[in-house]
């Protein structure tokens, strides 16, 4: 510090020897010329759509700037680099290097040019890049029962595709001209109704990955119609059968009894069969529902779309896969009985204009379910003015088991949009919530204002006009979620239920719903 003074004070000296020795005004300063031009600085990269990096930095007195690019993370910068672009112009930034290698480390290196001085000192960074993916959606008639149409953004680097069952056996399917021409490739000797992941490869180096599953091979399946009984070949139903659903519409505002362990599923995912009426679960049942609709319109006896029924029961699995739920008053499903579930799982699901008046979304008072999971679904129009997810303390019936609650990768829309309702209305001890990877828009609801809810694990989720999630945006709330984000989402057009998210961070941090992403 003492040093500083010294040079300030022998500044201030020289100036005034300088004021009183001439004659002339002080000529003004308006320029300084370095001899080197300086090294740009907080330098930053972001990976982009998987494979692009977003370079930017603050712009300096520089002409221009040079990049060059290693394929390392070491920032060592030896040998060659891979790339190098030249000429870059602050008004260029940021600047993006796109079709990178997927899954691939990367350092990157910026120096400023200047005329007439020294170009600057290297700046660095490193990333590395996503997978990436190149294949494109499924079309209606790609996935078959024995057969897969795999299509992918058309380009001339890539040379095989492998198909393989998970934790199962590998197809290895090799590239044609004519193939990587049309951007296409059939792959057969594939299983009905099973789980495949397909990666295609330019080399070693993947590009794309995709998982899907097969048709249903009718086999011993019970195959039915819309003109078909399926309300009576439900009652008669043993344990075991699976029920294949050409498309159409099944019932008429009626209740289907589900009294053993049985399947639900469409023969054709993409022309979903739509059963209208209500599933009431009795005795110790249990049920998958793959690809339906499920239309509540005009069902009476409490318009939910599933009730469990039987008091004392020991319900097994209960899931509800790649469907639509819609159109029911008072909620999804109801348990209102001392009963247990084992698990009650709602995947890739769209649920729309479920009002639920007189009741909550998911609703459990009197039972025990062990583990309910919401994922990669969509959830909008509904539980406008209740409660998400209610959960009773029913510990006293059930001391045994300590529920678990997942509410993972979801779009949530206008959900207990009152003051005094809740997303996680529950009351039970020695519980387990994850809320994760969530997007919730347009809410005044909070998350809870008992003292009873467990706290939730909170983890990488965004709450876009939803002030009551946050500290200080409710005067009743107990629990808040201050790591989130507070981005709006930019969704398509969320009247019509198109939920497509413009915002691209939430994008490159994978929140919500994978479908709008």
């Amino acid at each position: 510090m003492k040093s500083i003074k010294k040079i300030t004070y022998a500044l201030v000296l020289l100036l005034g020897i300088g004021l009183v020795g001439c004659s002339d005004p002080m000529e003004e300063i308006t320029s300084i010329d370095y001899a080197r031009a300086f090294s740009p600085f907080e330098l930053t990269a972001r990976v982009r759509n998987q494979v692009n990096v977003e370079l930017n930095w603050v712009p300096i007195k520089a002409d221009s700037y040079s990049i060059e690019a290693f394929e390392d993370d070491s920032l060592t910068f030896a040998g060659e680099p891979i790339l190098t672009v030249n000429d870059i112009k602050a008004a260029d930034l940021p600047y993006t290097i796109k079709e990178l290698k997927g899954n691939t480390k990367y350092s990157f290196r910026v120096k400023a040019i200047l005329s007439g001085a020294e170009e600057s000192k290297w700046s660095g960074v490193y990333v590395k890049t996503q997978s990436e993916n190149i294949f494109i959606p499924f079309e209606d008639t790609d996935i078959q029962a024995n057969s897969v149409t795999l299509r992918w953004n058309p380009t001339q680097n890539i040379t095989r595709i492998t198909v393989e069952i998970l934790d199962g056996d590998v197809i290895e399917h090799t590239l044609t001209a004519d193939e990587i021409a049309a951007a296409s490739a059939q792959v057969t000797g594939l299983t009905g109704e099973t789980d495949y992941i397909a990666k295609i490869y330019n080399g070693d180096v993947q590009r794309g990955r995709v998982e899907f599953t097969t048709l249903l091979d009718l086999g011993d399946a019970i195959a039915v119609n819309p003109g078909d009984d399926l309300e009576a070949k439900l009652t008669a139903a043993q344990d075991g059968d699976v029920f294949a659903l050409f498309p159409g519409t099944y019932g008429d505002t009626v209740k289907f009894v589900i009294t053993a362990k049985v399947e639900i599923k469409a023969v054709y995912p993409n022309d979903k069969p739509v059963i209208h009426g209500y599933f009431s679960m009795e005795n110790n049942s249990s049920l998958l529902l793959k690809d339906v609709i499920m239309d509540g319109t005009g069902v009476d006896s409490g318009n939910q779309a599933i009730v469990f029924a039987t008091a004392g029961a020991n319900y097994g699995d209960v899931k509800i896969d790649g469907c639509v739920i819609k159109n029911y008053v008072k909620g999804v499903f109801y348990l209102n009985v001392a009963a247990a579930v084992e698990s009650l799982t709602i995947n890739n699901t769209i649920i729309r204009d479920v009002e639920c008046s007189g009741g909550d979304l998911f609703d459990n008072r009197k039972g025990a379910i062990k583990t309910f999971t919401l994922s990669n679904s969509t959830v909008y129009k509904s539980a406008l003015a209740r409660d998400f997810v209610r959960y009773d303390d029913t510990s006293a019936a059930f001391p045994a088991i300590a529920p678990v609650i997942n509410i993972e990768n979801n779009t949530l829309d206008g959900i207990a949009n009152d003051a005094a309702r809740r997303i996680l209305y529950v009351r039970v001890s020695g519980g387990t919530i994850n809320f994760k990877n969530n997007i919730v828009t347009n809410t005044v609801g909070n998350f809870s204002n008992q003292s009873t809810t467990p706290d939730p694990t909170f983890e990488n989720n965004n709450y876009f006009n939803a002030p009551a999630l946050f500290t200080g945006g409710s005067e009743v709330a107990k629990i808040y979620d201050d790591s989130a984000k507070n981005l709006d989402p930019g969704y398509a057009d969320p009247t019509s239920g198109n939920f497509k998210v413009s915002n691209q961070e939430i994008i490159d941090d994978a929140i919500g719903d994978p479908r709008w992403l």
